[in-house]
């Protein structure tokens, strides 16, 4: 409750002394950090090559789901599987990214990892060929868990799963849903890395202004909210419980493939991480970011600079992830203790970015928060 407090009286405080950028008529921040710089950096080493390498890896994928339907077979069937942990973990990387065409396409996000899937839309797709994926209704029936349930839970055997694309009576309903899935992910993922490559890139950097709509407050409340939503409570925090009377363990992140959930979620972690730093996707090397330019306001809390307070918050978060089940569902049926302990960590955080980096950097934050943390 104390906490709770705190965090709505910092966000009043910070929303007071941001009032001035809501407008969206332009001005500068009170600083001379060089804020195009800082985009430059995400644009050019982070974001566009994040979306490559998920790019190589979803087209990989592509072709190994299309091997699979063409043949489906117990090798075909591992080599999908493969390809779609590789493709997964990639994704970790580029899910913040919620700007540009990513936000045109009424959140690319939510065609390709909203979980749990629902099953039921799915055997109905199936079975009468009617359904439509670019509609909300089917946000939780395809992409990432679709394919989830596809190679993993669509029988309750390998040879069951295979059959279900050869002898079974809706085979073909099956191969055509699986087909309209991934040419949906790949579709989407084109028009968003074509965006990025045809002119937005140059808008995105050049947009360095102290505004609602500039491109540095925008990704600071994309970036804010992925690791708020989609990391803290997506990942850890609806499937341990949190925001419900008791723990949900079918809600966790893979739930057919049953044990990578923990692996994606510190890929998630090491990619929010790596932006706050500044970390080049391609390699060691480090540029302008969110913690030197608050290493450049000197922010501070009891003689610590704010940004190695973030770092060792993200530190520790990862080290209780770590000490968690490979599979997030079992963990939670046998200790959810434990995965309540790594959301407090994750939520630790949550302050240090939400109040304390977006009042450094004069920065409103522009979504309502309901989970009532």
């Amino acid at each position: 409750m104390i906490k709770h407090i705190a965090l709505i009286l910092g966000l009043a405080l910070m929303m007071g002394c941001s009032s001035s950028d809501d407008s969206g008529n332009g001005g500068s921040t009170s600083d001379n950090f060089d804020r195009s710089a800082l985009l430059k950096n995400l644009a050019d080493n982070i974001i566009i090559p994040s979306y490559q390498d998920f790019e190589s890896k979803l087209t990989t994928l592509k072709g190994s789901i299309e091997s699979f339907i063409a043949t489906p077979n117990q090798s075909t069937l591992e080599a999908a599987r493969n390809h779609w942990l590789i493709a997964y973990k990639a994704w970790q990387y580029v899910e913040m990214f919620n700007i540009g065409k990513a936000e045109a396409l009424n959140e690319y996000y939510f065609f390709m990892n909203i979980y749990p899937v629902t099953v039921l839309d799915i055997e109905n797709g199936v079975s009468s060929g009617n359904y439509d994926l670019n509609t909300p209704n089917y946000h939780d029936a395809q992409g990432f868990p679709a394919l989830d349930y596809f190679l993993y839970g669509v029988a309750e055997d390998d040879a069951a799963i295979v059959a279900k694309f050869t002898s079974d009576p809706k085979s073909q309903g099956y191969k055509d849903y699986l087909t309209a899935v991934i040419n949906q992910m790949d579709r989407l993922t084109q028009q968003v890395i074509t965006d990025w490559n045809s002119g937005y890139r140059d808008q995105f950097v050049n947009s360095s202004k102290n505004t609602a709509t500039s491109s540095l407050n925008k990704f600071v409340n994309d970036f804010i909210f992925y690791y708020e939503k989609g990391l803290r409570a997506n990942k850890i925090g609806i499937p341990a419980g949190v925001f419900s009377t008791s723990p949900l363990p079918n809600k966790v992140e893979a739930y057919y493939n049953g044990e990578v959930s923990k692996e994606l979620a510190l890929e998630a972690l090491k990619a929010v991480q790596d932006v706050f730093n500044g970390k080049s996707f391609n390699g060691s090397g480090t540029g302008a970011s969110f913690k030197t330019y608050l290493e450049y306001l000197k922010v501070d809390r009891g003689g610590q600079n704010l940004s190695a307070i973030i770092n060792a918050q993200f530190n520790d978060a990862r080290s209780k992830i770590e000490g968690l089940d490979s599979n997030f569902s079992q963990q939670i049926v046998s200790d959810n203790a434990k995965m309540t302990i790594a959301y407090d960590a994750l939520q630790r955080a949550v302050v240090y970015l939400k109040v304390d980096m977006v009042q450094a950097f004069n920065i409103s934050v522009d979504y309502v928060d309901a989970d009532g943390d």
